[in-house]
């Protein structure tokens, strides 16, 4: 699947962008693209265009993108919230915006188009995105932690309906039920007839006499629930956990969007994860690097023997095949690289400063590292 472009680029605005210059923006390339439009329209680069223009020029959306990016709308619809059956959050009340793109077209190609009706149907809820912090190690090895959710669920009284009875709804008497009213316009094309959502109604064919008493005509209620999250072991900073039917709620009794928790994972005082990897900075003493040892290593998973070999060099890389972090997928591990910080004394004792006097004194016979650079740096 391709990935999506930046939607400030598909609209060709800049970050900081206005809405007007947004609508603006919008309002120009869906005139170039419209399937409608028979010499330059492009279905795919409209659609594009619809839903940078969608999310850009909702205030909220926006802010959404601007810092998650296109993760905080994968997988959703794009359905919004509000569970009455005839409509969003506002059930039966106000107009509908005007339909860009109609009209478009209603001044620009062609008289008598006229609008499709608007949908009715049930919409899925959006998408909600958060966070959480772990520890380093919880994230190694998996646990279980309580988080709160605010959710929103259908109103236990009306059903969805935001009215206080059945009979509290009544059909629109404007548009005798359904939710359009034919509109004239004069334009420079001539009288151009469109279909617009009823005004009396708000394009759901039916009012509401008595709201809901508990939800307020909204015909759904905000909760509080406190659900308990399984952090698989292996989880890595960054990604994602679902949740799902945890989103917003639908439209028109349309299903709940999903919950996604991104994991934050704490960084560790000396371990550091690259991947599957390990890395660790252990300190070895001079001597040990000269003559070779065999120590304890800290790993994810505990302390594992490890050889080190005599003439290791300051700054050795040692890898430890099997000892990083287990996918969570497949259950295989990574590996863990061992960076050796090889230490000098900064005093001595008697003893150890004749000892290393007469080690120097046996290494005399031989040339010193020194005179062979000096050697080879008179070349």
């Amino acid at each position: 699947m391709a990935e999506k472009r930046d939607y400030y680029e598909v609209l060709g605005v800049s970050k900081t962008a206005t809405k007007e210059e947004i609508k603006k923006a919008y309002r120009r390339l869906a005139k170039i693209y419209h399937p409608d439009n028979k010499e330059t329209g492009d279905e795919a680069k409209f659609r594009e265009i619809q839903e940078a223009y969608d999310v850009l020029y909702d205030d909220q959306k926006r802010q959404a993108y601007d810092q998650f990016g296109h993760a905080a709308f994968e997988q959703g619809s794009g359905g919004g919230p509000g569970g009455n059956p005839f409509g969003g959050g506002n059930p039966f009340g106000g107009g509908f915006g005007e339909d860009i793109v109609n009209d478009i077209f209603s001044s620009f190609f062609g008289g008598g188009r006229r609008r499709s009706s608007a949908s009715t149907g049930p919409q899925r809820g959006q998408d909600i995105l958060m966070r959480i912090n772990i520890s380093f190690m919880d994230a190694i090895n998996g646990r279980k932690v309580d988080i709160n959710v605010n959710y929103d669920d259908v109103c236990p009284d009306c059903k969805g309906t935001g009215a206080k009875s059945p009979s509290s709804i009544k059909t629109c008497d404007t548009c005798r039920g359904r939710g359009r009213v034919t509109a004239q316009r004069r334009t420079l094309f001539g009288v151009m007839e469109s279909e617009e959502a009823c005004p009396a109604c708000g394009g759901y064919g039916k009012i509401i006499t008595e709201r809901c008493p508990t939800c307020g005509g909204k015909g759904n209620v905000r909760q509080k629930k406190t659900i308990t999250l399984n952090i698989p072991a292996g989880i890595n900073n960054g990604q994602q956990i679902r949740q799902q039917g945890m989103g917003e709620i639908g439209a028109n009794n349309g299903p709940h969007g999903d919950l996604y928790i991104e994991v934050n994972v704490n960084r560790h005082s000396s371990f550091e994860r690259d991947g599957n990897d390990i890395h660790i900075k252990v300190p070895l003493d001079f001597v040990d690097a000269i003559l070779g040892t065999t120590v304890d290593i800290p790993t994810v998973y505990g302390d594992v023997q490890l050889n080190i070999p005599a003439g290791t060099q300051p700054g050795q890389i040692l890898r430890m095949r099997g000892h990083g972090v287990k996918d969570m997928r497949s259950g295989k591990p990574g590996d863990q690289y061992v960076h050796l910080d090889v230490k000098m004394p900064t005093s001595l004792s008697k003893e150890q400063r004749k000892l290393l006097e007469d080690y120097r004194a046996v290494s005399k016979n031989n040339e010193s590292l020194f005179q062979k650079f000096k050697r080879a740096f008179k070349l």
